[in-house]
Parts: structure tokens; C-alpha cells; sequence
């Protein structure tokens, strides 16, 4: 009669999300992330900034795979307005969480729609104006304002972007990653574990 013991942790498979990213406020919103999402996923980020290369995001990936069993979705989080980094990023074999021309393009969505071509500069001030919570946004952090205004119209964002042309201006790739969470989430939650 075979065995009806649990597998060994060693032995269970671990997911693990790996966002490769550029700069502090990607990796802020992925900390926010982990404290939302309840999903099986455990979510590593790396702040690279411009240095990304195939080989940085392959021994990045190999550092997390402890075992065989693990499984390692390899994402990167990256601002598509500088012109030398995209051709960079492009060669590389990886899940792309792009935004054209900057991060901001995906909190703006949060709180309007935007369809037209819009410079770094002119988003930023645009994010302002939008709604009385990014007032006085600043890169290096979200208020808890922020942060709940983010949490409260993430689907809607989602919409909004999945509605937008891949790395076209506007443009951004992050509810690709909010999706592989709320549906991990979900399937965790189904089977009671």
C-alpha cells in the first residue's frame, strides 16, 4: 500500500515571482503587492536599474531555484523612456512589465483613462491633476491615501491597460503580474489550503 504521508517541504513545488526592476517606486509597488495579495506566490524584487542584461536576469533566476521543484516566474518592471535600456530589455527572456514612457502610466490609470501619447513630464503633472490624492505624489513613496486609492481601483487600471497597445506610448504591462496573483489567489482559496 503506498504512502499517504504530506511530501517533504523540500519536496512541494514553491512559486516564486521574481520582478526584476528599475528604481524604488517599482519596487515600493511590489512590496505594496505582497501585502495585499494573500497568494501562494512568494514575490522577490531586485532593483537592477540600468545593468539588465540576459545573463543578470538568468543568475538572478538560478539564485532563487532552490530545488527542482521550484518554479520561477521571471518578470521585469521597467520605464520604457530611455531608448538604449529598451533594446536591452527586449533581448532579454523574460515576462515583461513594461511602461511607456514611465511607471506613472500605471497609477495614472487608476484614476483616468489615458489613450494618447503623453512625455514622462507631462505625466507626471497630469498624475497631479487627476485626483486630489496624487496632489502631492512624490517617487519615493505612497501615502496610505495613495496606497488605498491604488488598492480600491486596481481592476479598474487593469482594464484601462489591457485596453492599451503592448509597449506602445501609453502603455504598461504591470496588471499582467496583478493577474497571475488574483488568479493563483483564487486558486489557492478554492481548495482551501
Amino acid at each position: 500500500m503506498a504512502s499517504k504521508r504530506e511530501p517533504s517541504p523540500s519536496m512541494r513545488m514553491r512559486k516564486i515571482a521574481l520582478v526584476i526592476c528599475e528604481g524604488e517606486t517599482e519596487e515600493r509597488y511590489i512590496n505594496l503587492l505582497k501585502k495585499w495579495y494573500k497568494s501562494p506566490i512568494r514575490i522577490v524584487s531586485h532593483i537592477e536599474g540600468t545593468k539588465i542584461t540576459q545573463s543578470l536576469v538568468d543568475n538572478r533566476t538560478r539564485e532563487l531555484k532552490l530545488s527542482k521543484y521550484d518554479k520561477v516566474h521571471t518578470f521585469l518592471m521597467y520605464d520604457m523612456d530611455v531608448p538604449s535600456i529598451n533594446e536591452k530589455l527586449l533581448a532579454c527572456k523574460a515576462e515583461m512589465l513594461l511602461s511607456n514612457p514611465c511607471f506613472e502610466i500605471w497609477i495614472l490609470l487608476h484614476a483616468k483613462d489615458q489613450k494618447s501619447a503623453i512625455s514622462t513630464d507631462a505625466l507626471i503633472k497630469e498624475l497631479k491633476k487627476s485626483a486630489t490624492v496624487w496632489r502631492n505624489y512624490s517617487k519615493t513613496d505612497f501615502t496610505d491615501t495613495q496606497e488605498a486609492f491604488l488598492k480600491s481601483n486596481i481592476d479598474t487600471a487593469t482594464a484601462r491597460a489591457m485596453n492599451l497597445k503592448e509597449l506602445q506610448n501609453p502603455s504598461t504591462g504591470v496588471y499582467k503580474l496583478i493577474e497571475l496573483l488574483k488568479k493563483d489567489e483564487s486558486k489557492s482559496q478554492g481548495t482551501g489550503s
